[in-house]
């Protein structure tokens, strides 16, 4: 507990750190009533071995997604741009040109991005060899991670919602579902279709469509998961006005396995191909031939795919496989940062205010400082990867999760940044590349009750008019 002289100290320290705020920040904090010790930033022009502006840069803070930075820049540095994740594909039967009088078997080792895109290559790649028919199970072999997590709810007690996903060495498009509703009038109901299809996914629909003018939340529309274990019954309930037309609503549905089966076999029909058997979930018999390995994008192109979408579940596959790449297989999550802990200290870092957690951002435990922030983006502006790091990050007004932010004359374009945004965090990093012509590193870290909603960006903002002055 803090003595009344030590609260002073830094009651007065704040005073002065605010003090020596910019004025369009200033205003910010005061409009909002934001304390200043709730709040750090760091400007630092490239070239430079000091700050122009440094405010609580050693405070370590909850950073929301732009804990993405550390994962991604750690993956190039570890991996290489070029890195490729493969899924292997068995026969574990008789083959005749045709028919395999066995097993399918399909081995993931992590990749991110095996989407249905990439899915339905692969199986076209299988036609292309003349299977046709599958007389046995599909075998799907995980075991490349070892699942350690808790439940995909403890985050925020929402398990089926696509940003929760946990990671899976098999996973097949992000293990999401995008339920599309359409107001069919003629016949008085809705209808609804997924995408992609799962040919294991019971759908029960009892919406009602009504009249009136599209309203409410989810337009009327209730999700409801009728076998929690197995996710494999969806029931969609409530009222639908027909004025809304058409609605989309994205969940995660079924089980890892139950998913990538369900994917295959709904695929694998429409290409014309047969499965007889069912599903097992274990390693590839040693007797098994292996006939194909299928290749995910480089690292480089999924990094970008990562920060500038900020997607959570890709960003999870990377720490574990980055722990699986450093030490032994099977990845987890503790030797992933374990990995990005022990490349940041060979690189000198000053690890003290750093949480990594998952990763992703996607914590209330995660933790790092303004200060440390900044050492990794100087860090990574001088690798020879900078480029691959660089360009992954979203193009201020543009592109990415800042496609509506930044898009005036000063700003457009003029910003490779990453935001973050939970309950009570908004966060903001990157390059910043002012008409003066020397560029900026930016960091923001916001901590304070409604920081998300609005505040939080609107100090950013200051800061990023402020060094458009510089």
């Amino acid at each position: 507990m803090r003595t009344l002289p030590g609260l002073l100290l830094l009651c007065a320290f704040a005073m002065e750190s605010a003090a020596q705020l910019p004025a369009g920040v200033e205003r910010v904090l005061t409009g909002h009533g934001i304390s200043p010790n709730d709040v750090s930033i760091v400007v630092q022009a490239l070239g430079s071995s000091e700050p122009v502006l440094s405010h609580l840069p050693d405070v370590a803070r909850n950073p929301a997604s732009v804990m993405k930075l550390v994962t991604t820049w750690s993956a190039l540095e570890i991996l290489g741009p070029a890195y490729t994740w493969p899924t292997e594909v068995y026969f574990d039967g008789s083959f005749d040109g045709r028919s395999l009088d066995g097993d399918l078997a399909l081995k993931g080792y992590g990749d991110p991005f095996l989407v249905v895109e990439e899915v339905w290559k692969m199986l076209r790649v299988l036609r292309n060899l003349g299977l046709t028919e599958v007389l046995g199970d599909l075998v799907l072999d995980d075991s490349y991670f070892d699942m350690v997590e808790d439940a995909p709810d403890v985050f925020d007690g929402e398990p089926f919602r696509a940003y929760n996903v946990l990671p899976n060495a098999l996973l097949t498009n992000f293990k999401a579902t995008r339920f599309q509703f359409f107001a069919d009038t003629n016949n008085r109901r809705v209808r609804i279709s997924t995408d992609p299809p799962l040919s294991n996914l019971d759908i029960r629909n009892r919406i009602e469509l009504v009249g009136g003018r599209c309203r409410g939340f989810q337009a009327g529309i209730s999700f409801n998961v009728a076998d929690r274990d197995s996710i494999s019954r969806i029931i969609f309930e409530g009222e639908f006005p027909q004025r809304c037309n058409s609605y989309d609503l994205t969940r995660a549905v079924l089980q890892h396995d139950t998913y990538t089966y369900g994917l295959f076999d709904a695929l694998w029909s429409e290409l014309g191909g047969q499965l007889e058997g069912g599903l097992r979930n274990e390693a590839v018999s040693e007797d098994a031939r292996l006939v194909l390995t299928w290749r995910s994008p480089s690292l480089g192109d999924v990094i970008r795919l990562v920060n500038k979408n900020s997607n959570n579940v890709m960003t999870r596959q990377l720490l574990y496989t980055i722990g699986a790449e450093s030490f032994e297989p099977p990845g987890t999550r503790a030797k992933g940062v374990a990995a990005i802990e022990r490349l940041l200290g060979k690189r000198g870092f000053a690890l003290d205010s750093l949480v990594v957690d998952n990763g992703a951002g996607l914590s209330r435990d995660a933790r790092i400082s303004a200060g440390l922030l900044t050492h990794l983006l100087l860090e990574a502006e001088r690798s020879v990867y900078a480029p691959e790091f660089i360009s992954s990050l979203s193009l201020g007004g543009l592109d990415g999760t800042t496609r509506t932010r930044f898009d005036g004359e000063n700003g457009e374009g003029r910003m490779h940044v990453k935001t973050g945004s939970l309950d009570r965090v908004s966060a903001l990093a990157g390059y910043i590349h002012p008409p003066g012509g020397t560029t900026y590193i930016l960091v923001v870290l916001v901590n304070t009750d409604d920081a998300h909603r609005g505040p939080g960006q609107e100090l950013e903002e200051a800061v990023v008019e402020w060094v458009y002055t510089l």
